[in-house]
């Protein structure tokens, strides 16, 4: 069953210039992994430093392997030292879908 991940985190404004590289490699290898659909962060443009998180997995399963992969393990270790924080994230299992 499709899963969809929301959720949010928040970054020192000041940091986000150092913060986009991180998150854009981070971005491009969780792509390129089987069972992603969609992942995406986007800066809220009201609230400085407020990243919204959105992702689209085939499975829980591969969600799971995602958790587990060494860009994860990097970008976890990046953004601690950036100042991550009020990070608020959860799966929702989908029953379906349609274009609206």
């Amino acid at each position: 069953m499709p899963v969809a991940v929301i959720g949010q985190f928040r970054m020192p404004p000041e940091n986000m210039d150092k913060a986009r590289p991180a998150m854009r490699k981070v971005l491009e290898a969780t792509r390129a992994e089987d069972g992603c659909v969609e992942y995406n962060f986007a800066e809220d443009v009201l609230d400085p430093g407020l990243i919204r998180v959105s992702e689209v997995w085939d499975s829980r399963e591969q969600l799971a392997v995602h958790l587990k992969t060494a860009h994860m393990a990097a970008w976890a270790e990046e953004r601690a030292g950036l100042g991550l924080s009020g990070r608020d994230i959860k799966v929702y299992e989908i029953a379906g879908s349609e274009q609206i």
